[in-house]
């Protein structure tokens, strides 16, 4: 399910990247929240009715749940103005690359439990590649910006809120509906994200092609994607559902080749390589620990 989210996700940059230059990234990524929350209110209306009832609403678990949807919503503008600042390449391989790290790091205070070796070992392995695959078309002059101080804060601090939001919904969803409190944190994120992009872009000025664009992000590669993730961590460990999510630059990857018509160099090759095999080594570990865990 996580691969899934992965693959949805994957689609994002290419998404955007058929976007009329007029509409600000900071209104794609409010806008995908926003589409994102009325298709958790359309999906809760066909499956779980009962949870739209208002005893259900005030029942739902609300101080995680606006903690999920503030780590959400800063995410969003954290990364859209983090690669704004270092460079789609840079920004991407920092804010991917932090987050299997921070989920490490977050787990290991928690619980007082860090991940195996062997996780470890997978995702340093697939955050190496990640960057070698994001970072390669640099070298050729179609890379970012630049590192500035600002843009790499910025893009670390978006791979800390996605790491905390999947330690937070983890919890959120052993105890209550998935689509619910995800659908309540999605709908928090983007009334808190709407007003953030109008200060920071203005109005938006949107054109036909803008809304099936925003559309697509927001019903399939958030909410749709977001769906998957949370239903997951009721299996496996957060740590876990956020290295994997590192399958993300593979279908970026493939995407830039079967449809933007990119050409990468073999260095970026050997990077899909290194995490399609850090990724193999993650599910294994996570696969041992389940194992071993007592039943």
């Amino acid at each position: 399910m996580v691969l899934t989210a992965a693959v949805l996700w994957g689609s994002t940059g290419t998404a955007q990247s058929f976007a009329p230059p007029q509409l600000s990234s900071y209104w794609v990524g409010a806008l995908r929240l926003a589409v994102a929350g009325v298709f958790f209110a359309v999906w809760l209306l066909a499956t779980e009715r009962r949870a739209l009832a208002p005893r259900a609403v005030a029942a739902l678990p609300w101080r995680p749940i606006a903690a999920a949807g503030l780590c959400m919503a800063v995410y969003n503008l954290a990364f859209f103005a983090g690669v704004r600042a270092s460079g789609v390449a840079v920004g991407t391989a920092i804010a991917l690359g932090s987050a299997p790290v921070w989920a490490g790091l977050l787990q290991w205070l928690r619980a007082r439990r860090s991940p195996a070796a062997a996780w470890w070992g997978g995702t340093a392995l697939a955050v190496a590649g990640g960057a070698l695959m994001v970072l390669a078309p640099a070298s050729s002059g179609t890379g970012g910006t630049g590192l500035t101080t600002p843009g790499v804060a910025l893009c670390l601090l978006a791979g800390l809120s996605y790491a905390v939001y999947a330690q937070v919904n983890q919890h959120l969803v052993a105890a209550s509906s998935a689509a619910a409190v995800t659908g309540a944190a999605f709908t928090l994120a983007a009334l808190l994200a709407l007003p953030l992009a109008w200060v920071l872009a203005g109005p938006p000025v949107l054109v036909l092609r803008d809304l099936f664009i925003v559309g697509w992000l927001g019903v399939m590669s958030t909410g749709v994607a977001y769906l998957l993730l949370s239903h997951a961590l009721r299996r496996i460990g957060s740590a876990t559902a956020v290295a994997l999510s590192l399958g993300e630059p593979v279908t970026a990857f493939a995407l830039a080749l079967l449809v933007v018509g990119e050409r990468p160099g073999p260095a970026a090759f050997a990077g899909l390589g290194a995490v399609l095999l850090g990724l193999a080594l993650v599910v294994r570990a996570e696969l041992a620990g389940t194992a071993s865990r007592p039943r």
